[in-house]
């Protein structure tokens, strides 16, 4: 076959090439092909038949254009100069031959320890240049990789099933016959003689060099995490990656720049088994990730509605075994929220769902959010301002707001009605999308047992409302907040003392907004049926409600606050008496020396503490007219002479580490938003924890030979 091609092409100087020669290092382009001949599987493949054989030449254009003198040449040789090209060929293999032997005889005469010592080198060299051969070709493929990753492109392109025979390309085949089409010499040479429709990188060989690739960007940060010692720990909301529920962790810690940091560095593979989620979670901290629990000094947990029990049993073991890593709120997160996410009440998940339901098929839909704003002025007309104070609401994060029962209550009638116009709307204004979930989730706001959940929970969460706005605050706020905790606690052990009041009050707002939106007041269908003909007549709504909703709440949050504000916790919130405002609010009258010594061991002069604290503070007790009281944490640590306060620095720089604390610098938090815009723009089973951590932190530096180099060493 290789022989009638050479004829075919008039190319007498490749007749005594072997058909290896002549598949390895020549190429005919397929515009020589009949179109009969050549199977197009997609646009980067052309795939020859087997009996494909070249047909179609020009052989006497080229004599009348001019610019062709750059192209091959094309002609009948005769006789004489193909002997005469066969004749050189001899020649100079005649030439090698001779030098060769030249060069053997004066080997010969150096020493046997000699000789053995340059054919080592001479093995040497040629193993190095392979080895050189093989890093470059597996570099090329982890650049291609990172670029995927940053670019949050999923390994695979075809999804959906194609006929039989018909081969296409995943998307890192297609780059990297792109690449190769692009002229990269090291993929050309190393693809050279692959079959055209086999896979160039086998899924195996993805995943192992995507680990690596994953483990090296993670170790830039983790790096940075071990030389500042110490850090915190946060994990957000279960998510979905590819079918499989996975906790996202992030690392809190400063940098050597004075910068409170919250990275992204995993996802951890979540477990229904508490014990053993805290056992993995546990060994991929210390065992995979190569950090110190004992350097660790807060943890928090963002948790969907029905993991937040299990979350809590991992924090109660962590803290057992380190005792400075304080369980905390994390600052992301509305004390309001988390406390309603927490609560072990059915009714409050379910009611939680179908809020993010609605927050979700609004923001979705521009037309929408201006058919709730008609229907809100409408409501709201003899209350302009009123009304527009919720039309602004509804364009913002609503769901995550410390009133968000409040707002919602406020809402459900605009809600309602708008969603009652949409599901009967006849025209084609809306989609059957839309249409679908509005009849649906107005269903659901329509139900008593919502009703009454969104009322008793809005009264119950009003009593930690101004308590947990001052925990995001200014750091003199949540100095502050920490010395309310006990009047917060008060009020609700009262209000669980006299339930039977405070429910009665609650009830009856819940009938008097069912009323208004015309909603049956009634026991739920759910235990009605459950009660199979054993029902209690006596059994109220009103009854069942304070059993079932109102006592369990109030229990479980009064609970849920003495258990994430602990003694410990409480003691580190009191030494932010450290941040000058704090300290001029306080006339300079502070005693952090008292609350410090849970982190004695982290100062490096614990002896020298107190004075140095008198020092601080006649510091800025004493400070010019002109000079202003740092009001955070972070302008503490970027004082110019902070470093004349060692200790001092590090009790800042452990405050700072609370997941309470908010992270100053916005341009230092980018992991948290990064994460969910991930997750957002991403579907669901295209998700991959790998290329995630690469698409998250796009911007940490990689090396590239140093990924070559593990690989190599991980899979020799």
């Amino acid at each position: 076959r290789c022989q009638r091609w050479v004829e075919n092409c008039r190319r007498a100087d490749l007749e005594d090439k072997t058909p290896d020669q002549l598949n390895k290092h020549y190429r005919l382009c397929a515009k020589h092909f009949e179109t009969s001949m050549i199977c197009r599987s997609s646009p980067y493949r052309t795939v020859l038949r087997d009996n494909a054989v070249p047909t179609i030449f020009d052989l006497t254009s080229h004599l009348n254009n001019p610019h062709s003198r750059h192209r091959k040449r094309i002609k009948e040789l005769s006789e004489d100069e193909i002997r005469t090209l066969k004749q050189q060929k001899i020649d100079e293999a005649f030439e090698r031959k001779a030098e060769t032997q030249d060069s053997n005889e004066n080997s010969e005469q150096n020493t046997v320890s000699e000789e053995g010592g340059e054919e080592q080198e001479e093995k040497a060299v040629l193993l190095t240049l392979e080895e050189r051969e093989n890093k470059d070709y597996l570099k090329s493929l982890f650049e291609i990789l990172i670029l995927m990753g940053k670019q949050n492109i999923p390994l695979d392109g075809h999804n959906d099933e194609l006929p039989e025979g018909i081969f296409t390309s995943d998307n890192f085949q297609a780059l990297l016959e792109y690449r190769i089409n692009g002229d990269d010499e090291v993929l050309r040479k190393r693809f050279e003689m692959t079959a055209v429709n086999l896979e160039y990188c086998s899924k195996t060989q993805q995943k192992q060099m995507l680990e690596v690739c994953e483990n090296c960007v993670r170790e830039e940060t983790l790096r940075e995490v071990r030389d500042s010692h110490f850090f915190s720990l946060v994990t957000d909301e279960v998510v979905d990656i590819a079918g499989e529920e996975h906790l996202p962790v992030l690392v809190r810690f400063v940098d050597e720049s004075h910068n409170l940091r919250e990275e992204f560095i995993g996802f951890l593979p979540y477990e229904a088994d508490p014990e053993i989620l805290t056992v993995k979670f546990h060994a991929t901290i210390t065992e995979k990730w190569g950090l110190n629990m004992e350097y660790c000094r807060g943890q928090a947990y963002i948790v969907s509605s029905g993991f937040a029990s299990k979350m809590k049993v991992v924090a109660t073991r962590l803290l057992e075994k380190y005792p400075q890593a304080v369980y905390t709120l994390c600052s992301s997160c509305a004390l309001n929220v988390w406390l309603a996410k927490s609560v072990p009440v059915v009714g409050v998940s379910i009611a939680l769902g179908t809020i993010e339901e609605v927050y979700c098929l609004f923001n979705q839909s521009p037309q929408l959010l201006v058919e709730l704003d008609n229907t809100i002025s409408a409501l709201f007309q003899d209350n302009d301002e009123k009304g527009n104070e919720l039309k602004k609401i509804c364009r913002s994060q609503w769901t995550g707001r410390h009133d968000t029962f409040e707002v919602l209550v406020d809402l459900l009638q605009a809600l309602v009605v708008c969603l009652d116009a949409v599901s009967s709307d006849l025209s084609v204004k809306w989609n059957s999308f839309i249409v679908g979930r509005a009849f649906v989730l107005s269903s659901a706001l329509t139900d008593f047992d919502f009703i009454v959940t969104i009322v008793i929970m809005k009264n119950v969460l009003s009593f930690t409302r101004a308590f947990g706005r001052n925990l995001q605050g200014q750091t003199s706020d949540v100095f502050f907040a920490a010395g309310s905790l006990t009047a917060v606690l008060y009020s609700l052990n009262e209000v669980m003392e006299n339930i039977e009041v405070y429910h009665e009050f609650w009830f009856e707002e819940a009938t008097n907004l069912a009323t208004k939106l015309d909603v049956q007041i009634k026991l739920p269908g759910k235990f009605r049926r459950a009660q199979q003909g054993t029902y209690d007549p006596d059994m109220t709504s009103e009854n069942y409600y304070k059993e079932i909703l109102s006592v369990p709440t109030v229990e479980h949050i009064i609970q849920e606050l003495k258990d994430i504000f602990s003694e410990q916790h409480l003691k580190a919130l009191k030494c932010l008496s450290l941040v000058p405002s704090v300290m001029g609010q306080l006339k300079f009258n502070t005693s952090e020396e008292h609350h410090a010594d849970m982190f004695k061991n982290d100062l490096p002069n614990p002896d020298t503490l107190s004075a140095e604290l008198h020092c601080w503070r006649i510091k800025w007790k004493h400070r010019g007219k002109d000079i202003e009281l740092p009001a955070t944490i972070y302008e503490a640590l970027h004082l110019p002479d902070i470093k004349f306060f060692p200790n001092v620095y590090a009790l800042l720089k452990v405050l700072c580490l609370l997941p309470v604390m908010k992270v100053e610098n916005e341009k230092c938090g980018m992991g948290r938003k990064r994460l969910k815009a991930y997750l957002k723009n991403t579907l669901t089973g295209q998700r991959s924890s790998n290329l995630a951590l690469l698409n998250i932190n796009f911007d940490i530096k990689h090396d590239l030979d140093l990924m070559v180099d593990t690989y190599i060493k991980l899979y020799p």
